[in-house]
């Protein structure tokens, strides 16, 4: 959850890494991808890994003997920080961030499953469940995406030029259920089918703080919108590992169509366009340079204002680092971030990032884009299990107009 230049965050005294697995256990590579889908030290004449497992167990007294990193099993791995945050936007907030991790059968990918659990001060709940489920031989993939969100947030207009000062707080509520299938066609690469509902309700508007006509008001507010259709999906994802990946590429390509015979309130089309690669650089380090790109882009029709694409709007809530999450709104969307990972210490307890992002978007449907707004930062990677390889991640990012931000996410941005 990205939390603008008013917040402070302060971690709960409670870390919690649970480790659910065989001992002892080599990786096992799985069948169609070119880098194997594990977590081992592989140079024997490197420091140990540790995570904030072993620290707590140092403290306690309970340190192990050196060993190498377990590969992830059947039995689940899972990785949970409790926070409080604070916003001048939510008041003080209570999150339970976490992941698990698991295979179904030995020869399959690794399989997640990612909460994020908020309540603020100011009621608003928020509570995501992310999941990505592979079947035994990696012939099926499930992902799962169900949200639900009492979250008042402020728009900014329309378009990548849309002026801060136009702040605009919006109420609604939010309930989504999306669910894909897909099946592996050759190699790394899985098309399929899926089914998505989106119901947006209780909509209103408080109005422009400057007191201006606002571009929802313009837009069209309704105070009811649900968008609910087919999804037509294609992947090809050779990542060594999806929580935290150091090699490979991955795409994901998803066309959505609404239909009002299902019970969409518009008919209206959207392609999302996601594409990522990871190298080790240099290549005999363990540091990483990786590239992001995500396009997200209506087709056709006039989705409800708040189905457009929008900065911190993509499944993670993780694009625009250096703004406010809804700080850019419109009907197209491009998207571009690089990332530099390095290690701090050389048991990658502690790890460092910088980056650097640009986006643009259009206004309403059938106008251009505009002009590129650019963000930058830095942040500090805490590992909180050295089995899954997940990172509390820490950022600090910077945008034009004095935005500037913290951003705390459990696993890497992308």
């Amino acid at each position: 959850m990205g939390i603008n230049k008013t917040s402070i965050l302060i971690f709960a005294g409670l870390l919690i890494s649970i480790r659910v697995h065989a001992q002892d256990k080599r990786y096992i590579p799985i069948g169609h991808t070119k880098y194997k889908d594990t977590i081992l030290v592989t140079h024997p004449d490197t420091t140990f890994e540790k995570d904030v497992f072993d620290v707590i167990g140092s403290i306690f007294g309970e340190s192990k003997k050196p060993g190498k990193v377990d590969s992830v099993t059947s039995k689940p791995v899972i990785s949970i920080i409790p926070a409080i945050g604070y916003t001048l936007q939510t008041g003080l907030a209570g999150t339970i961030s976490g992941n698990v991790i698991f295979r179904l059968a030995p020869d399959t990918r690794i399989s997640t499953i990612t909460v994020n659990p908020a309540y603020t001060q100011n009621k608003q709940v928020i509570v995501p469940i992310q999941s990505n489920i592979w079947s035994k031989n990696n012939k099926y993939d499930f992902i799962g995406d169900f949200r639900f969100y009492k979250y008042p947030q402020s728009s900014f207009g329309l378009g990548s030029n849309s002026d801060r000062d136009n702040e605009n707080p919006l109420v609604y509520s939010f309930f989504r259920f999306h669910e894909t299938v897909l099946r592996n066609v050759s190699g790394n690469f899985y098309a399929g089918l899926g089914y998505i509902f989106d119901d947006r309700w209780d909509m209103y508007e408080k109005g422009q703080l400057n007191g201006k006509t606002s571009d929802y008001e313009r837009y069209g507010p309704v105070s009811r919108a649900i968008s609910t259709g087919i999804t037509f999906s294609g992947l090809y994802d050779s990542r060594d590992n999806p929580i935290n990946a150091s090699r490979g590429f991955y795409t994901s390509l998803q066309y959505r169509d609404n239909y009002t015979f299902l019970g969409s309130t518009t008919a209206w089309r959207s392609l999302i366009v996601d594409v990522r690669k990871y190298f080790r650089f240099p290549e005999s380090s363990d540091n990483v340079l990786a590239f992001w790109s995500y396009n997200w882009l209506v087709i056709n029709g006039r989705p409800a204002y708040l189905d457009l694409p929008a900065t911190g709007h993509d499944p993670s809530f993780t694009t625009g680092r250096g703004y406010i999450q809804g700080r850019f709104r419109g009907a197209q969307m491009v998207y571009l971030e690089s990332e530099y990972r390095f290690k701090i210490t050389r048991n990658g307890l502690l790890g460092g990032v910088a980056f650097v992002n640009g986006e643009s978007f259009s206004a309403a449907p059938g106008t251009a884009l505009q002009t590129v707004q650019p963000g930058f930062g830095a942040g500090l990677r805490v590992k909180l299990n050295k089995v899954s390889k997940t990172n509390i991640a820490i950022d600090y990012g910077f945008g034009r107009e004095g935005s500037k931000g913290l951003f705390i996410n459990v696993g890497e941005v992308f």
